[in-house]
């Protein structure tokens, strides 16, 4: 292989690897913003669910009110779940295609 077809192998890598990279740094800030959105979102609720249980008067609605906040935990924590298993889904499709697009590049030259 002569330098001027290496070096153009090298720049086609390289150019791959930073798509790559883009695409899977994008996919961890969305998902760090939407980690933080559903954060803020079920502090309010559970701040709010606290300020109700304060004004009720009996221990029953009391419960009721706590057994709501532990709903609201498990839906966090399933809505969370769920966007991880896609980010780690995307994550992983943009590295096979990497993988793929360099094999196809190598192939090549």
């Amino acid at each position: 292989m002569d330098l001027t077809r290496w070096s153009g192998t090298a720049v086609e890598t390289a150019t791959v690897w930073t798509d790559a990279n883009q695409r899977v740094l994008r996919d961890l800030v969305d998902f760090s913003a939407a980690t933080a959105r559903e954060g803020v979102k079920l502090y309010a609720e559970l701040q709010q669910k606290a300020l109700e249980a304060l004004r009720v008067d009996s221990l029953e609605k009391a419960l009721t009110i706590l057994e709501g906040q532990a709903q609201m935990l498990v839906r966090s924590a399933e809505r969370m779940q769920t966007s991880a298993e896609q980010t780690g889904k995307s994550i992983q499709e943009t590295c096979t295609a990497a993988v793929a697009k360099i094999k196809d590049v190598c192939a090549q030259a």
